[in-house]
C-alpha cells in the first residue's frame, strides 16, 4: 500500500474495488495484445486549464501537485495480435510515437487522452481510427539504437510535422509518486460516436531508466496538435526497455456531449 506518499490530489475517489496504482483486473473479453518496446517518456508540466479543452466530456485533467503533464513518447510497437495467436500481418511490428495528456473521469478512472499517434504502418492508422477512432497519422519513423543510446525520429506524412529525440540511457530509477502518476495509467479516454468510452488496458509494473537528452526537437509536431511547445526543458525525461500489454473491450459508456 503506497498511498502515505501520494500528493492529495492522487487520493481523491478512485474506482471502486481498485487500490491505485496497482493495475486492476482487466475484464473480459480480452481484445487486443502488444508489446511497447524501448519507450523514452518526455514530459513538461503544464496548468490544468491551458490543456483542458482537449479533454472529451466527462473527464478532465488529471493533477499531480497541482499541474498536469503532456507526454511526447516515441517507441516501438511489437507483436500486435488478438489474446491467442501469431502477431496479424501488416499490423504485428511498426513505430510510433505519441503526444498525451493524463486523464481522470467522473468514476476516478485514471487514463490517457491521445492527441496524436504517429505511425508508420498505415494499415494499423486507417483501422485504429475507423474502430476506435484514435488520432493515428501516417508518419515516416525511425528508430536507430547504438549501446545505451537512442535516436528517434518521426516526420508525418502531408503536413511535414517532425520530432527527433535522442536519449542516453542511465541508471535504473526508484520508482515514485511522479513516475506512479505517469505511468500507472490503466486505460485511454476517447470520445466517438457522442460518447466518451474507456478503453481498459493492463501491463506489469514499468521498469524506468533515467535518460539524458542528446537531441530534442519537437515544436512542430506538438504545434501540429494545438499544443504551444513549452519554450524550456522537459521537466520528467526517462525510458524503459518496455512491457507487454492487454487491453479488453471497453464497457459501455454514458452519454456525453
Amino acid at each position: 500500500m503506497r498511498a502515505e506518499r501520494w500528493p492529495a490530489d492522487l487520493r481523491g475517489p478512485v474506482q471502486r474495488g481498485v487500490t491505485w496504482p496497482d493495475a486492476p483486473v482487466l475484464p473480459r473479453p480480452r481484445i487486443l495484445r502488444q508489446r511497447w518496446l524501448d519507450l523514452t517518456f518526455v514530459h513538461w508540466a503544464f496548468e490544468p486549464d491551458e490543456v483542458a479543452h482537449f479533454f472529451p466530456p466527462g473527464t478532465r485533467p488529471d493533477t499531480f501537485e497541482g499541474r498536469t503533464y503532456v507526454g511526447l513518447v516515441p517507441f516501438r510497437m511489437v507483436d500486435t495480435g488478438l489474446p491467442v495467436g501469431p502477431g496479424v500481418p501488416y499490423f504485428g511490428s511498426f513505430l510510433e510515437t505519441n503526444i498525451r495528456l493524463y486523464s481522470v473521469d467522473e468514476t476516478g478512472r485514471r487514463g490517457v487522452v491521445f492527441l496524436s499517434l504517429d505511425a508508420d504502418r498505415l494499415a494499423v492508422v486507417a483501422t485504429a481510427r475507423s474502430v476506435f477512432g484514435l488520432p493515428y497519422r501516417w508518419a515516416r519513423m525511425t528508430h536507430q539504437r547504438d549501446g545505451n543510446h537512442h535516436h528517434y525520429s518521426t516526420t508525418v506524412r502531408r503536413s511535414g510535422a517532425a520530432a527527433t529525440v535522442g536519449v542516453e540511457m542511465g541508471e535504473r530509477l526508484r520508482i515514485g509518486p511522479l513516475e506512479d502518476f505517469l505511468t500507472a495509467r490503466w486505460g485511454l479516454h476517447v470520445h466517438r460516436a457522442g460518447r466518451t468510452w474507456y478503453l481498459p488496458n493492463r501491463h506489469p509494473p514499468w521498469i524506468l531508466h533515467a535518460a539524458t537528452l542528446t537531441t530534442l526537437d519537437a515544436d512542430s509536431l506538438l504545434r501540429s496538435v494545438g499544443l504551444e511547445p513549452p519554450g524550456r526543458a522537459p521537466d520528467q525525461v526517462a525510458f524503459s526497455a518496455g512491457v507487454p500489454a492487454e487491453f479488453a473491450v471497453p464497457p459501455a459508456p454514458r452519454s456525453a456531449g
